[in-house]
Parts: C-alpha cells; sequence; structure tokens
C-alpha cells in the first residue's frame, strides 16, 4: 500500500493475506493477540519492576497498547463502517475491498480483545510469584 494513505487503512502491522476467513481467521487474530498481550506484559513487568510500578499500571498498559497494536486496525475499520458516513457507494466498495474478511470483522476484534487478556493474565501467572511485596 501507498505510504500516503491514512492510518485507517494500512490495515495491520503484517500482511493479513495469509490468514484464514470466519471463525478461523479471527481466531489466528486471537492467536496472534495472545502472543502481543504475553510479550508486552513481560517487557513491561522488566521495565515496571525497575521503575517501581504496581501490578496494575503493568497490566492495564499491556492491554491498552495490546489492544491498539492488535486490533488497532480491525477496530477502526468496524467503528468507520458503522458510524462513518460513506459519500459514495464506490467509496464503500473500496474501502471494503482494502479490509481482510470484512464479513467477520466483529468477530475477529473480539477475538483480539479477548487475545490480549489472555496473553497478559498469562503473563501475570508467570510472573506474579516473583514479585516481591513491598
Amino acid at each position: 500500500m501507498s505510504p500516503r494513505q491514512p492510518i485507517g487503512t494500512r490495515g495491520m502491522f503484517f500482511d493479513q493475506s495469509w490468514m484464514g476467513y470466519g471463525i478461523v481467521g479471527a481466531l489466528e487474530a486471537g492467536a496472534i493477540a495472545l502472543v502481543i498481550g504475553l510479550l508486552l506484559y513481560v517487557g513491561l513487568h522488566l521495565f515496571g519492576r525497575s521503575q517501581g510500578w504496581s501490578l496494575g499500571l503493568e497490566v492495564g498498559w499491556a492491554s491498552v497498547i495490546g489492544v491498539i497494536l492488535a486490533g488497532g486496525s480491525d477496530m477502526w475499520n468496524l467503528i468507520y463502517f458503522n458510524y462513518g458516513r460513506v459519500q459514495s457507494l464506490q467509496l464503500l466498495k473500496i474501502r471494503l475491498a482494502e479490509v481482510h474478511d470484512p464479513d467477520n470483522l466483529g468477530a475477529r476484534v473480539f477475538f483480539e480483545f479477548v487475545g490480549v487478556a489472555v496473553g497478559v493474565f498469562i503473563g501475570w501467572l508467570l510472573f506474579a510469584r516473583r514479585r516481591t511485596s513491598v
């Protein structure tokens, strides 16, 4: 895609053409989001431990950043197609052609949210026993 396109039309930071359609694609997006959430929590935990962050800060920031990274483009497309004003049918066709599997966009966004939450939770489980109480 062209680098001059608006942020919402660029898609994810990886190529989605290999992903499946329907529930399979949504589960794949959720699995990618799980890995992103886990890695973000681990990174923020290691950084936050040296900065004296509380558990809430680590979990909160890992969740917010993970949802933005994993599902930001899909969330933007979901909001745009539901609430954005489309000036013409041709513009709508162009925008829909840019989206991978627009029929199951809602399921993909849902599984991205769940994937990030599960990834952060798994990271918390892995590192919760190592935290020293202050």
